[in-house]
C-alpha cells in the first residue's frame, strides 16, 4: 500500500524515532508499504518517519548499473547505528520529504552500520559511495534531521525563500483548480 509522504516543514520530521521492539507482522507491513511508497515516488531511500511512523526503520534500494531498482537489492534496516565512519565526500542530495529540491551535502565517504533485518537478525554493512550517503541521510531522518540542515547559512536562507515561494505558488494553483 502506498502511504502519504510527510513533507517539510511538518513537525513530525523533527521527531526522534523510537527503537523497534517487535519484529512482527506490523513491522513487515510497514516495511512493505514503505517499499511500495518509495518506488511509487522514485526514491532510493525512505525512513519510517517519512510516512508518519516514528520507528527506527528505513529502507534503501540503490539503482544498479542499468538504473533499475530490483526488489532483491532492497536493504531493510531496523535500529541502525553507524559504528564507524571515514573520509569526506560531497554529493548532491534530494529527499522525498523536500520534493524537487537538490543541493550538495558533505558526509562521511565510508561507513560501517550495524542493524537488524525485518526478522531481528543482526547485520553489519561496510560501504562507501551512494550507499554510504543513503545510510547517513536516512539515519538522519530517524534522529529528526533533514539534509537541508547541513547546508551553509546562506544556502539555507536561499532554500527557505525558494520553498516559501514554491508553496505559495502551489496553494494559488490549488485555489484555481477548486
Amino acid at each position: 500500500m502506498i502511504r502519504e509522504i510527510v513533507v517539510y516543514p511538518d513537525k513530525r520530521l523533527k521527531q526522534i524515532s523510537k527503537e523497534v521492539e517487535r519484529f512482527d507482522e506490523e513491522l513487515h507491513t510497514l516495511l512493505d508499504d514503505m517499499y511500495d511508497t518509495m518506488m511509487a515516488k522514485n526514491g532510493v531511500g525512505l525512513a519510517a518517519i517519512q510516512v508518519g511512523v516514528p520507528l527506527r526503520a528505513l529502507i534503501i534500494n540503490i539503482p544498479d548499473e542499468e538504473g533499475e531498482q530490483k526488489r532483491e537489492n532492497l536493504i531493510e534496516v531496523v535500529n541502525p547505528k553507524i559504528v564507524e565512519s571515514k573520509g569526506s565526500i560531497t554529493y548532491t542530495e534530494g529527499c522525498l520529504s523536500v520534493p524537487e529540491y537538490y543541493d550538495d551535502v558533505e558526509r562521511a565517504e565510508w561507513v560501517k552500520v550495524e542493524f537488524f533485518d525485518r526478522f531481528g537478525n543482526k547485520r553489519v554493512i561496510e560501504t562507501d559511495g551512494l550507499l554510504a550517503i543513503a545510510f547517513q541521510h536516512e539515519i538522519d531522518h530517524l534522529n529528526g534531521h533533514l539534509f537541508i540542515e547541513k547546508l551553509s547559512f546562506l544556502k539555507r536562507k536561499k532554500f527557505e525563500k525558494e520553498w516559501k515561494k514554491r508553496r505559495k505558488e502551489k496553494s494559488v494553483k490549488k485555489g484555481k483548480n477548486k
